[in-house]
């Protein structure tokens, strides 16, 4: 072999050895389902997931948060009906990261915590796959916690025992029930609903008090947590009577006492209420965090998106009358028209410079805060914020021969330029308007949550609808839901009238904001 073809297989060595270079695996806890409980690191990591493969438990608020881009497998387990065996979602693991991608492998609770989590990495580790664990959140300490339940206690519990309920059917529950009863400490069951007659006889056999107190925590953490407490002898008949359903933990010692003592969770005022959001995804941040923060469960359900249209001859040509002062006032109509506008001027090489002593216009504190983040304050809002309220009053305030720009949705409301124009021909001047389409908004659809169950078991309490292009969406997006089953909260009159003419039950907010939602939503819901 001469010297040339000695460089030549060397390079195709190099090159063979990039092409089948290796992805990587994360495997992540998503915590027991509150998204606040979902660790930053967590977060971080999912974010630049391009494969996530998941599980039941990991809740609605954690799946939200999966990138649009990424693929979504669901490989989940439920009594008796596995979507794949762990054998194939180990396969599955290997084959992905072997496409080169980067995958998290998403678990509910903590992978390491009962959730095969050791199983897995084995199988990567023995095919060479790099990886990396994010701990997560336990349910065996969250959903006690938000039950107002410590683990231990200084005075009653010196320790806490962590142990897996799960059996085969119709195969005996084997666990040292004696050794726990001698620790004296707390025990926590997990995934141990079907196994509790079992778990009773096995301590009761133990020689536990029967005295003890006890606990079954159903769905921690979430809209549907509930709580019996009992003496261990009595327990399985309370929860016989509660009806209580899997997820649930069983907490026996001492400490379970105290839930009724230190509960706090229910106390908030939208504890057991579940609400969907239906806004597009960088909008929902505010409205979902208020909510949460009073104890709600929150589903975000973007039903559309808003994307910039692309810097037309005719944006450029508005752009340039600016430029020249041809225009005396800029109207807004919504956040996403102020980020849009201002990234297309960025993008065409100016700034806001170009708007000089120019009167700026807007609709909702929204809209006027979007405004701010670029040094720039509105002149003029209307106290109602819809668009007839605007175009009235910039038909009062405009002076005659004024140039109006409106920079907003290619779909935007032609009220705000009839209004504004017959205010104008009331008053006797003549205002000329130039509707410019900056963005677009189009139907968003969401396979991850299955919101037409949850509507037909009526575990929705309310739907935020913030435009009537949400409420349009939702109906398109969701057409096995009956509309007659939606309590639709809005946050003003054409958003409402468009959700009052699809059958819904109706609210409409005081005023058009965050803040309007809310405190409706208080106003209906809130516990007593």
């Amino acid at each position: 072999m001469n010297r040339s073809e000695a460089r030549e297989k060397a390079l195709k060595s190099v090159t063979s050895k990039h092409t089948v270079r290796k992805g990587k695996v994360w495997l992540v806890g998503a915590g027991p389902s509150d998204p606040g409980l979902f660790t930053l690191k967590g977060k971080a990591v999912l974010a630049q997931a391009q494969v996530v493969v998941y599980d039941a438990l990991v809740g609605s608020g954690v799946l939200s948060m999966i990138p649009e881009t990424a693929e979504q497998i669901y490989v989940g387990k439920r009594a008796g009906n596995h979507t794949m065996t762990q054998d194939e979602i180990n396969e599955l693991l290997v084959r992905k990261a072997e496409e080169g991608k980067r995958v998290v492998r998403l678990k509910g609770g903590d992978p390491f915590l009962f959730g095969r989590g050791g199983e897995e990495l084995l199988v990567l580790r023995a095919n060479g796959i790099d990886y990396e664990v994010v701990p997560g959140v336990s349910s065996a300490l969250a959903v006690p916690a938000y039950n107002g339940i410590p683990v231990t206690d200084r005075s009653c519990a010196s320790s806490v025992h962590i142990i897996t309920g799960h059996k085969r059917a119709d195969e005996p529950l084997e666990l040292p029930f004696q050794a726990y009863v001698k620790t004296e400490g707390t025990l926590v069951f997990l995934m141990g609903l079907s196994a509790l007659p079992d778990i009773v006889r096995g301590l009761l056999d133990a020689k536990m008090d029967p005295q003890t107190p006890a606990a079954v925590l159903e769905k921690g953490t979430t809209a549907g947590q509930r709580r019996v407490c009992a003496v261990l002898a009595e327990l399985e008949e309370a929860v016989k009577d509660a009806h209580l359903r899997t997820p649930a933990i069983i907490v026996v010692g001492a400490v379970a006492a105290l839930g009724e003592q230190l509960a706090w969770y229910e106390k908030l005022p939208f504890f057991g209420r579940r609400f969907v959001l239906t806004r597009p995804k960088e909008r929902m941040d505010e409205l979902a965090k208020q909510l949460r923060t009073r104890g709600a469960e929150v589903i975000e359900l973007p039903v559309i998106e808003t994307r910039p249209l692309s810097v037309s001859g005719k944006i450029q040509a508005e752009f340039e009358k600016l430029s020249k002062k041809e225009y005396d006032c800029l109207v807004f109509t919504s956040p996403a028209g102020v980020h849009t506008f201002f990234q297309m001027l960025c993008d065409s090489g100016q700034d806001v410079r170009i708007l000089g002593d120019m009167m700026l216009a807007v609709i909702g504190d929204g809209t006027k805060r979007a405004l701010r983040e670029y040094g720039l304050l509105a002149d003029l809002m209307p106290e109602v914020y819809d668009g007839a309220s605007l175009g009235t009053l910039l038909g009062e305030r405009l002076p005659d021969g004024s140039r109006v720009l409106i920079a907003r949705s290619a779909i935007g409301n032609p009220k705000l330029v009839t209004c504004m124009e017959a205010q104008a021909a009331e008053l006797g001047k003549t205002i000329q308007v130039t509707d410019l389409a900056v963005y677009e908004t189009v139907t968003k659809h969401n396979e991850l949550i299955p919101a037409a169950q949850l509507f037909e078991k009526d575990l929705i309490d309310g739907v935020f609808f913030t435009s009537t292009s949400t409420v349009r969406a939702f109906l398109q997006t969701n057409p096995k839901i009956d509309p007659t089953r939606i309590h639709a909260l809005c946050i003003g009159e054409m958003t409402a009238e468009a959700a009052c003419e699809a059958g819904m039950r109706v609210e409409v907010a005081k005023e058009a904001s965050v803040e309007g939602l809310i405190e409706l939503a208080e106003k209906i819901y809130t516990n007593e």
